[in-house]
């Protein structure tokens, strides 16, 4: 957050994995726009789409009218803690400048993406999962008080990230939140000394956890988790609640080396490292809630078919 690496280095350790935001973008032959996600948009001109992602998007790369955009996600695609919205918003930008046939970098998009969000709409959130969404893979990401944002690759051998990869559980908690309002009570908080301290910590354990992975070690990783759960239930009250509170609990005790709430907490999905011979007894301590299987990604945002404007083809029956 801002509040906090305008005046040090902050860091997270992140992974993309293989649930995607699918965003189809195509030329509209009346001039009007036609925007579909969980609801339908037909309007005739820029500032009538209520969509604040695809209206801040659009304008930024310079299209007014005459196209049809449309999404689909793998996952709940707000308030998920999965940086759903963030990688909307990457995917969207990258599709867009693709239908003008303009290349743009992994760079480019991720900051695109983070002006969009923070200062033309608002969000009080973080550069995350903007720059994890464009970049893919897995990373040391640091924010730097001028606002620039290094990508580091986390390197470490094949064998440890696999078992790392079968190590995490990850559940849907069946309950979605508002991000906004959690991380604008943290921006409040962060005013405190206190709680600049508790996030030091949680930056130190960034790093802790790049140096075990790049040391071909998961011994302390579900230790590093827990620690750093411990740490962000004191940054706000409404990071976690009793019933939260239980099903972590639930799974330290049934194996679960620790865990984490994705994202901004109270809802969403929960993360937890559980060694192999555990994963069945924490799978059934919690299993009201559905586990997300998946892998981890390499590649970030993506053109999975592009076809220019204007192209001429022809089909033979």
């Amino acid at each position: 957050m801002s509040s906090f690496y305008n005046d040090e280095v902050g860091a997270v350790l992140s992974t993309s994995i293989d649930k995607y935001m699918y965003i189809a973008v195509n030329k509209k032959f009346d001039g009007n726009i036609r925007v579909s996600y969980s609801k339908t948009e037909e309007v005739s001109s820029l500032k009538e789409i209520q969509h604040p992602l695809v209206r801040e998007c659009m304008r930024l790369v310079g299209i007014n009218g005459g196209i049809e955009i449309a999404s689909m996600a793998d996952i709940p695609s707000r308030g998920s803690g999965l940086g759903s919205s963030s990688s909307y918003t990457v995917g969207l930008l990258n599709a867009l400048y693709a239908y003008k046939n303009q290349y743009t970098s992994k760079a480019d998009l991720a900051a695109r993406a983070c002006t969009i969000e923070i200062e033309k709409c608002g969000e009080p959130i973080g550069k995350q999962d903007q720059y994890a969404a464009a970049y893919g893979g897995l990373n040391l990401i640091r924010f730097h008080p001028d606002g620039s944002v290094s990508v580091d690759p986390v390197i470490c051998p094949p064998q440890i990230l696999m078992e790392l990869n079968e190590s995490i559980v990850v559940f849907f908690t069946g309950r979605t939140r508002s991000a906004s309002k959690i991380l604008a009570d943290q921006q409040i908080g962060m005013r405190s000394p206190e709680k600049k301290k508790i996030m030091r910590e949680m930056v130190r354990l960034a790093y802790e956890l790049k140096k075990e992975l790049e040391g071909g070690c998961l011994d302390n990783f579900g230790n590093i988790l827990h620690e750093n759960w411990v740490l962000k239930a004191q940054m706000s009250k409404n990071i976690t609640d009793p019933e939260i509170n239980a099903w972590y609990d639930r799974a330290i005790k049934a194996g679960a080396k620790g865990g984490k709430l994705m994202g901004a907490g109270n809802g969403g999905f929960l993360m937890f490292y559980i060694e192999k011979d555990k994963k069945k007894s924490v799978i059934k301590a919690l299993q009201e809630l559905q586990e997300i299987e998946f892998n981890f990604e390499s590649n970030g945002s993506q053109i999975v078919f592009y076809q220019p404007i204007g192209a001429i083809h022809a089909s033979k029956i």
